[in-house]
């Protein structure tokens, strides 16, 4: 046994070793090591160990998650506050030059989703979270010097570019660090910081929007304060990220087996520098990126309604600026509580679509209300209900990034796929804004009827990627058969307790490290 830990350590300081070493060949030595299930081997593994791995693995690595994500929907969010406090008057917008500036950072995003798909890989990840951090924030500082319509077309194209790999580049960090079934309410965990961001962006608002200055507008405070903030983070996030499992400084030499082990069972890898083409061509062959892609398109339509054009629907309520900005304050609320529900519920029934769709429903309700009734004082509490209504919307996007990571195996394959959905994500960001045109203000009939369309479209591709999904289950079990192995595997990744992948028979899990959902007969795809 002393001989065996022996060996294991040497392992993982040899791949320590390699990890810092900037020869290429080294580099690829580590990855291999990292990803081999044969180097890897098995070890014992208890539910008390599991807790224990998983609490200090939440303490370093989610926490970051949590405040990085949260920055980046507060500097994406600060937009549509900045409107109320007189952005547009201030540097001379006209027409649809304000629906440009909000769809200029997704375009940003759009274009740069193919180089986003290769940093992930290439780049390790506490280099790599650090500097986009960094780029962003500056940024948003810069917003604060605008004064015209092509600088801030220029400032929110950078901050757009640099927060490009932020969602897919979380998405599979969340991966490589957790079970399938801890997946849902981490995600959860860091992607509920919209609804804090929306909360303290609008407390932000009213509280910077007061501060008397000769110098500078309410908006350029607002500006420069949460993107100094950012600025000042990059350099912690360097200090306490950690890049893979296998060279975490929070993990003791046994540990970091123990953690390897524990994602055994997901069937998904822990991580590599390589970029396989391999892995690129499965993904274009396979119907359910598009389904993946079209999910994201059609939510982020909505999303990007009420990112952009939140603050000023309330506005035509007929509130004063100050009062418009706290009313968003609810509606935050609720994103952040619906987003942890969500994800709890699909946790704890260990489902996905069933969920997705009932948060559809509430949405098509609010924008229904939105569309039908007159701005009237008259209306003020229906309007309120139907526009808070839209955050039901926030629950969905967590639950569909669990659903596509838990669905992936391959570090290339999840990072590609991943920056495929935020480029869907970026595109639902450009249409949505440019469907409300300020002469439609403040009813906006037209943008809200294509909206509405476009929830119902949804939840259809919502049911037929489970038809899909039912189909590649089915056509797995037929594989297993063919190679002489039982039809069903119990899912053990998605049990509330550690269990081993043993348990389903000799040789199963041998290959949870070095092969992709689409090559790996024993993967068994989540709904």
């Amino acid at each position: 046994m002393a001989d065996e830990v022996l060996t294991h350590n040497r392992t993982l300081e040899s791949i320590d070793k390699s990890t810092v070493d900037c020869d290429e060949e080294m580099r690829r030595a580590a990855s291999n090591a990292a990803t081999d299930a044969g180097l890897i081997e098995r070890v014992e593994l208890s539910e008390e160990d599991n807790k224990r791995i998983r609490r200090k693995t939440d303490k370093v690595i989610l926490s970051i998650l949590i405040w990085v994500y949260f920055l980046q929907i507060l500097d994406k969010s600060v937009l549509g506050y900045g409107s109320i406090f007189g952005l547009q008057q201030d540097t001379g917008l006209k027409g649809n030059q304000y629906s440009l500036v909000g769809s200029i950072a997704p375009i940003a995003q759009l274009a740069w989703q193919p180089f986003s798909s290769i940093l992930i890989v290439k780049v390790p990840h506490r280099i790599l979270m650090p500097c986009l951090v960094l780029g962003w924030g500056i940024a948003q500082t810069a917003m604060a010097g605008c004064k015209n319509y092509s600088s801030l077309l220029a400032t929110r194209f950078f901050l757009g570019l640099f927060e490009a790999g932020c969602l897919p580049l979380f998405s599979v960090i969340t991966n490589q660090w957790y079970r399938r079934a801890e997946q849902p309410i981490r995600v959860a965990a860091w992607y509920s910081t919209n609804g804090l961001a929306t909360i303290v962006a609008a407390a932000l608002s009213y509280g910077l929007g007061h501060i008397p200055s000769e110098t500078l507008k309410s908006w350029q405070i607002i500006f420069l304060f949460v993107g100094l903030v950012t600025i000042i983070s990059a350099p912690f996030i360097y200090w306490k990220l950690d890049n893979s499992i296998t060279t975490a400084r929070f993990f003791t030499p046994h540990e970091k087996l123990q953690a390897v082990e524990r994602l055994r069972a997901n069937q998904t890898g822990i991580g590599s520098r390589d970029f396989e083409l391999s892995h690129l061509y499965e993904i274009l062959l396979e119907p359910k990126t598009y389904l993946w892609i079209s999910m994201s398109l059609l939510l982020n339509v909505g999303a990007s309604v009420t990112n952009t054009f939140g603050p000023l629907i309330l506005s035509g309520l007929n509130y004063n600026k100050y009062i418009t900005s706290l009313l968003n304050m609810p509606f935050g609320f609720l994103q952040f509580v619906l987003i942890l529900l969500s994800s709890y519920l699909a946790q704890h029934y260990r489902l996905k679509s069933p969920i997705l769709l009932a948060l559809v429903l509430p949405v098509i309700a609010g924008l229904a209300i939105l569309y039908a009734l007159p701005r009237s004082h008259s209306n003020t509490a229906p309007l309120l209900v139907g526009y808070y209504l839209l955050a039901f919307l926030f629950g969905s996007n967590p639950l569909i990034v669990s659903w596509i990571v838990g669905n992936t195996a391959g570090t290339t394959k999840k990072s590609v796929i991943m920056s495929l959905y935020n480029a869907g994500s970026a595109a639902g960001n450009i249409i949505g804004p440019l469907l409300f045109n300020s002469k439609d203000a403040p009813s906006y009939h037209p943008g809200l009827r294509a909206v509405l369309g476009i929830f119902v479209a949804l939840a259809g591709v919502i049911v037929l990627q489970v038809g899909v999904l039912v189909v590649l289950n089915k056509r797995q079990g037929d594989r297993r058969v063919n190679n002489g192995k039982a039809r069903e595997i119990r899912d053990v990744s998605m049990e509330n307790e550690y269990v081993g992948i043993e348990a389903e028979g000799v040789g199963v899990g041998e290959h949870a490290f070095d092969l992709t959902d689409g090559k790996n007969d024993e993967f068994v795809y989540i709904y």
